[in-house]
């Protein structure tokens, strides 16, 4: 089942379950974190909870909702600072090629193994362990709260300081934390990840500060449990015209970690599990335009779409304003 959330008269909003070019507006509540807490109170999955509130008689368009940028991000909460973006990298067949030329320290020995290619390899040999065992850690990273996040068909914002603004295509897992302490996986959505590949090539430990960017995702929630083949399309656009195309992978048949696995070596932290909290965690690609030696530049629109979540996800790039001026903090 594919559910959005989206703004209808102004300031309110609704939940809707998309059938196709139509939205059917859920009874009951005004926002997927809600739903998604209703649920676990009731013991119930989104899916049953959808079904025992029912449906209202008045639908939308979809395709309208999108075009007129009513339709938000799947999952948020009503204070951004309980919301927290993340995501794991190397999970996936084929992406320490990349990554391997980009952290390359000694370019003149091609074979030397970089900490990137054995970090890979670990997950290949350990990233899917038996049933209730724990596998090798993958990479982690943080991107930053709620305030980071950019709605569907909004402009991604290229920060004065970046050296470059490249798409990253993947799956984000979507959590709600309950009552009880436990994360409960709601669904996943399509997702725009949105890193600086120059930074990170510069030194493999400038990447936590290539990840410090706004992201995307959506535009639906799927359901259930991830099918373990899937295949999408990113591209990107320059002047309503496709520069670059390419197919990506993933799913668990493409992956070298398991989702579980990804998920143990998020949630074990008890920092991350506090009551209502919203998790929005990026499961890692293996295509990059980046790779291909494009170099996106401020007007350029990304599109990343999978036929299993329905319409695509679109978001142009930005110039952003200077946040922060050098030499601007204040001493009290």
């Amino acid at each position: 089942m594919q559910v959005i959330q989206f703004e209808i008269n102004g300031n309110s909003r609704a939940v809707g379950k998309v059938e196709n070019d139509t939205v059917h507006v859920v009874k009951g509540v005004n926002s997927v974190r809600d739903l998604a807490l209703l649920a676990i109170d009731n013991k119930q999955s989104l899916e049953q909870q959808i079904e025992t509130l029912g449906l209202q008689e008045d639908t939308y368009s979809y395709a309208s909702l999108l075009e007129n940028l009513q339709v938000l991000a799947p999952l948020d909460h009503p204070d951004v600072a309980h919301c927290f973006i993340s995501g794991t990298g190397l999970t996936h067949l084929g992406s320490a090629s990349a990554r391997n030329k980009m952290h390359q320290q000694n370019l003149s020995d091609v074979e030397a193994e970089t900490d990137t290619l054995r970090m890979f390899n670990w997950g290949i040999e350990g990233g899917k362990p038996e049933q209730g065992q724990a596998g090798v850690q993958p990479e982690w990273f943080y991107k930053g709260d709620g305030s980071i996040v950019v709605k569907p068909g909004e402009s991604l914002p290229l920060p004065q300081f970046a050296e470059d603004g490249g798409e990253e295509p993947e799956i984000a897992g979507l959590y709600v934390i309950g009552s009880d302490l436990k994360p409960y996986r709601i669904g996943f959505a399509l997702g725009n990840e949105y890193s600086d590949h120059v930074m990170e090539r510069r030194n493999y430990l400038y990447l936590a500060h290539s990840k410090l960017r706004y992201c995307s995702f959506g535009p639906a929630l799927l359901t259930g449990e991830l099918p373990e083949h899937l295949e999408g399309v990113s591209r990107i656009r320059r002047n309503n015209e496709v520069i670059w195309e390419k197919s990506f992978l993933s799913g668990e048949n493409n992956m070298s970690h398991s989702i579980s696995n990804l998920e143990y070596h998020h949630f074990k932290y008890q920092q991350f599990l506090k009551p209502g909290d919203v998790h929005i965690h990026y499961f890692g690609t293996a295509t990059l335009s980046f790779a291909d030696g494009v170099r996106t530049e401020v007007g350029d629109e990304f599109e990343i779409e999978m036929k299993e979540f329905g319409l695509p996800l679109k978001n142009k790039l930005v110039q952003a304003e200077p946040e922060l001026a050098i030499g601007s903090v204040i001493t009290l």
